[in-house]
């Protein structure tokens, strides 16, 4: 059974597949075509952490291609009345996906022990490989689908979000600084990783300046993740110097772009000033999260026989 634990999950081939047919189904709703290549089936989203981009985005993303999203809360007994095991085998008899976004990485690891429904890692501690995938998706379109070569510079924490973009980075041959402070850097199992997927060029560095001279993209986060509350007065300490705003942009080229997986705190990592401007790509980012959704949907559809590659074709 095909899972989505992480990109690691994805073989370079089937991540540009994936990207092929994010752009494909795209284009089809801009002249309004929502073809039904999950007529029928069902997506259940079961969520430990609070969510907007993920939950809309799913949703969203069966209904047009036709089929249906459940949406479980409390009520449904998610870790009290069963067992992580009892509870996804159950789900297995009913439903074709399951959406889990969990604070540990671990539980999506044990969903998938079961091997009961095919199984999206919505993010964890961890990861986030459906915000990865409409990052490169939103990298893609932004530099007419010459992404290889291109430059893109996180600013801040090395969180989950980074992990996954280290991966994307490798499959994709895009340059990957990381500028953040040394006690929050990436591990070097992390990058060995990531080295298994493909070439990877990466470089992070406490010196701002020099990760982002040459970027093509800047990206920042939150710097207090949900979960951390606890360390929010040393984070903002630690990553104060890290805000991205007017200062920081005049190092960059003048045709960098910004990103953001939102959602952002205004005035700590990021100013009114750039994410409101002609170089931000932030919203843009945020719509394509449905649309790299849906075709994330179409490859676990295929690599579970929901489907098959002469219907996806004959649709797309």
């Amino acid at each position: 059974m095909k899972h989505l634990r992480s990109l690691v999950d994805l073989r370079i081939d089937e991540f540009k597949t994936i990207m092929e047919w994010s752009h494909k189904l795209k284009r089809l709703l801009s002249q309004g075509k929502r073809p039904d290549l999950l007529k029928n089936r069902t997506c259940a989203l079961v969520f430990e952490k609070a969510s907007l981009r993920t939950r809309v985005s799913f949703e969203t993303a069966m209904a047009q291609l036709g089929g249906t999203a459940l949406y479980l809360t409390g009520d449904a007994g998610w870790r009290e009345r069963e067992t992580i095991g009892d509870f996804v085998r159950v789900l297995g008899e009913y439903c074709d996906f399951l959406v889990c976004r969990a604070f540990s990485q671990s539980t999506i690891e044990e969903l998938v022990r079961f091997d009961a429904v095919p199984t999206i890692n919505g993010l964890t501690d961890e990861s986030h490989p459906c915000q990865a995938l409409a990052d490169f998706m939103t990298i893609e379109e932004s530099t007419g689908g010459k992404m290889k070569g291109k430059q893109l510079t996180f600013v801040g924490d090395g969180n989950n979000v980074v992990r996954s973009l280290i991966q994307g980075a490798a499959m994709t041959g895009v340059r990957f600084r990381l500028a953040c402070p040394k006690e929050y850097q990436i591990p070097d199992q992390v990058l060995e990783q990531a080295r298994g997927l493909g070439p990877l060029d990466f470089d992070q560095s406490d010196d701002i300046r020099k990760m982002v001279h040459d970027a093509d993209f800047i990206y920042t986060d939150v710097w207090t993740s949900m979960g951390q509350e606890a360390e929010n007065e040393a984070r903002k300490r630690a990553f104060g110097p890290y805000q991205v705003n007017s200062q920081l942009m005049s190092v960059a080229p003048k045709t960098c772009k910004v990103m953001h997986c939102l959602p952002a705190r205004r005035g700590l990592e990021i100013t009114d000033a750039v994410i409101d401007s002609d170089q931000s790509l932030v919203f843009a980012q945020a719509g394509n999260r449905l649309h790299a959704q849906k075709g994330l949907l179409i490859w676990l559809a295929l690599g579970n026989g929901y489907t098959t590659i002469e219907q996806v074709d004959r649709l797309l």
